[in-house]
């Protein structure tokens, strides 16, 4: 009997201990769970009637560029001009992104300098005329895994989103930063590099102009999540309408995912995290130095075929210049004698000089060489583009300055500093210094939402249906969807009306379609692998894919080219026009 009520005991303190045990692990997350604070710590500086708060220890995303954050106020009764300075180095040496500020008197302004993503440290500089400027040594955090953008206090997403909160001896899953929704930025660059922007507790808080460039951040390829879905969500993010009873909806070429309870946010955000996503738009960097050759980092072909070297020419002209010194030189010699050979030899070098050089003006000459490409969704309904674009660049000399508008932003290839550039954040983005220097290739994605009228309109008379291009370029075949069935859209000039072509087999998607006549086999060789996901999708009935030619709707396109390449795909719904 007392053995019985031994190992009764013995259950019952062994169960005991794995409750406290259990305990324990729920409110201390192990290693490998949970989030870690990565928002930043402000230092507070006094320079004259400007206070400044410097933010350092920020999460920078992968890609992109990395938001800082300067808090200035002005005690004094006079405006005061500020001008604010990243100054960080790379391999092609220093890089500056700015921005210039009026701050009113009484006023507390928070401005937005938004610094390259691979630059992980660099000076701040607060500069007021006729003041000493004031110099902080900013470091920004990296994350090993995805980084999480949050509009609103960590302790709502905590609430909400359902993960957990580890200290800085744990091992994360990710890392998230937090921002004021009165403060967060309203430029697109501040938002496209993070892998999950999350928007927890109260919407109400979060500004209407805030909406506005959060939406764009989804129309053009990135993952939002919005907690505690209602039907004011519907009025901020107006493409949901269609699919508002579905938690997880594509939205243009990104994703928005709706959640209500804690452990399906905790989902959400865990799954979007480990989608592994290269980003929507993909432009290739330099080789590095010891496998730099003809082909591109990962051994990619350049887009552009001014930027590969003529091996064979050049070859043949030293094979000349060598027959001309070497065994020219020694027949020379015995004919003229050595002096003769003295003056032939610097004349030989200086006409090959001369040559290599007129190769250069006359071939490449002193124009800009591009190549383009694009995806382009059409929101016909609000009268706007989503456009997703990689551009290939040459030229002889350097460009110049060069302007965006804060709904578009302008990507380097991931985690190559030597394609840094100066950038002045004043009024929009103009890369004011190295956005093409000069004899080098480069590459820029592009991602943008602007302002468009571009449109197909289709209609009908009797059974026979034309359609008009009226999307600014020439259109050279697409795909339009017509009920259950697939019509060829035809080659149409610019503002030209045609026809509706053939009926198209069931094989084939409307991708494929579009692309079985374009120059390559697949679009700038995979550089829009993530963007084409959505892209691809079945269309509906009146929706339509078309093939474009010239420099397409990306912000770079006002950009004086001579144009090598250009392919574009349109994806939108047609217009019918009733008789």
């Amino acid at each position: 009997m007392r053995r019985v009520w031994t190992v009764v005991l013995a259950l019952l303190v062994l169960g005991a201990a794995r409750a406290s045990a259990t305990s324990l692990v729920t409110e201390q997350p192990p290693s490998g769970h949970g989030y870690r604070d990565a928002s930043g710590t402000y230092e507070v500086r006094t320079q004259g009637d400007l206070r400044v708060s410097l933010r350092s220890g920020a999460l920078r995303p992968s890609r992109g560029y990395t938001p800082l954050d300067v808090v200035l106020q002005n005690t004094g009764p006079v405006p005061l001009q500020v001008r604010l300075a990243f100054v960080g180095q790379g391999t092609s040496g220093t890089r500056t992104s700015e921005r210039s500020v009026e701050v009113a008197p009484r006023q507390r302004l928070v401005a937005w300098v938004h610094v390259p993503a691979s630059l992980q440290m660099g000076n701040l500089r607060v500069e007021v005329p006729g003041q000493v400027p004031l110099t902080k040594h900013v470091y920004l955090e990296s994350s090993s895994g995805g980084s999480v953008l949050v509009l609103g206090a960590l302790e709502d997403f905590d609430d909400t989103a359902g993960v957990p909160r580890v200290d800085s001896n744990g091992s994360p899953l990710f890392s998230a930063r937090a921002i004021e929704p009165k403060d967060a930025p309203r430029e697109l660059p501040a938002y496209v590099g993070y892998s999950v922007v999350v928007v927890p507790g109260d919407r109400a808080s979060l500004p209407a102009d805030v909406w506005t460039v959060l939406e764009a951040y989804a129309l053009s390829g990135g993952r939002l999540v919005v907690t505690h879905a209602s039907g004011d969500v519907l009025e901020r993010l107006p493409l949901l309408a269609r699919n508002a009873s579905e938690p997880s909806a594509p939205y243009g070429f990104g994703v928005v995912r709706l959640c209500g309870s804690a452990r399906e946010c905790e989902q959400v955000v865990n799954g979007l995290l480990g989608d592994v996503i290269p980003g929507v738009v993909k432009p290739a960097g330099a080789a590095p130095r010891w496998e730099r050759g003809n082909a591109l980092a990962g051994g990619i072909p350049p887009l552009l075929g001014n930027a590969m070297a003529p091996v064979g020419r050049f070859l043949l002209l030293i094979f000349v210049f060598v027959l001309a010194v070497g065994p020219g030189g020694l027949m020379l010699a015995r004919r003229r004698g050595p002096v003769a050979v003295l003056v032939a030899v610097p004349m030989v070098s200086v006409i090959t000089c001369l040559a290599l050089i007129a190769w250069s003006v006359l071939v490449d000459g002193f124009a800009v060489h591009a190549a383009r490409y694009s995806l382009t969704w059409l929101d016909s309904e609000r009268s706007r583009a989503v456009t997703l674009g990689v551009s290939a660049w040459y030229a002889n000399v350097s460009s110049g300055p060069v302007r965006f508008p804060v709904t578009s932003a302008l990507l380097a290839p991931d985690s190559h500093d030597d394609a840094l550039a100066d950038l002045d954040w004043t009024g929009g983005l103009t890369v004011t210094h190295g956005f093409l220097p000069p004899r080098t290739y480069r590459e820029w994605g592009e991602v943008a939402v602007l302002p468009s009228r571009a449109r197909l309109v289709m209609r009908k008379e009797g059974d026979a249906v034309r359609v008009l291009n009226a999307l600014g370029a020439p259109m050279e075949g697409g795909v339009l969807q017509l009920g259950h069935r697939r019509y060829a859209l035809p080659a149409l000039a610019d503002g030209a009306e045609g026809p509706l072509g053939e009926h198209l087999r069931e094989v084939e998607t409307p991708l494929h379609q579009v692309l079985t006549s374009a120059e390559r086999p697949r679009l700038a060789h995979g550089r829009f692998e993530a963007g084409e996901v959505n892209f691809r999708a079945a269309l509906p009935d009146g929706g339509f894919v078309v093939r474009l030619g010239g420099l397409g709707l990306a912000p770079s396109s006002a950009v004086d080219v001579e144009l090598e390449a250009g392919i574009h795909l349109v994806r939108g719904q047609a217009e019918e026009v009733r008789p």
